[in-house]
């Protein structure tokens, strides 16, 4: 006679899900100015699309077409011969001062434009969140193989969780 051993079932592991896209504000001289939400990866160029396309009057040419659009980004196409402010020409695409990576939405590719993170260490990234679930705050940074204090130290002020 065959004995059988009672089995309990552990409860599914519950994740957060994953973004599959982004919000960008779009401001200035684009047809249609507002909040448009874009699948992870898409270029300036398409949201620029999005909005309807540049009007007569924009300056494309101050704006980087090729540059990933970033979550909760704000870009301002301004006019021909128009000055922007300091302030306000940080907030267009390809600035040398892009807003916040999420580290529970960033692609390999977003987390390689962050300062001393190559292709091994965003996959690393990746994989400790695919692992592990999401960050539960930027501290937990440091829990990804080959990210250390020094790293982190460079890296806080550009990465957020949310």
């Amino acid at each position: 006679m065959q004995q059988f051993e009672e089995q309990t079932a552990s409860p599914p592991i519950e994740q957060t899900p994953l973004a599959t896209t982004v919000m960008i504000d779009i401001k200035g001289a684009v047809k249609n100015t507002g909040l448009y939400e874009l699948p992870i990866g898409a270029r300036m160029a398409d949201a620029i699309e999005a909005a309807g396309g540049f009007l007569p009057d924009a300056d494309s040419r101050s704006i980087n077409l090729a540059v990933v659009v970033l979550d909760e980004s704000s870009v301002y196409v301004p006019k021909t011969g128009e000055e922007t402010a300091p302030a306000l020409a940080q907030m267009t695409a390809g600035s040398s001062a892009p807003s916040q990576i999420n580290l529970n939405s960033a692609t390999e590719a977003e987390l390689t434009e962050l300062p001393g993170i190559g292709p091994a260490k965003a996959a690393a990234i990746v994989a400790h969140r695919n692992d592990n679930g999401p960050f539960q705050s930027i501290e937990q940074l440091t829990d990804v193989t080959g990210i250390g204090d020094k790293s982190f130290e460079q890296l806080k002020d550009l990465v957020r969780v949310r």
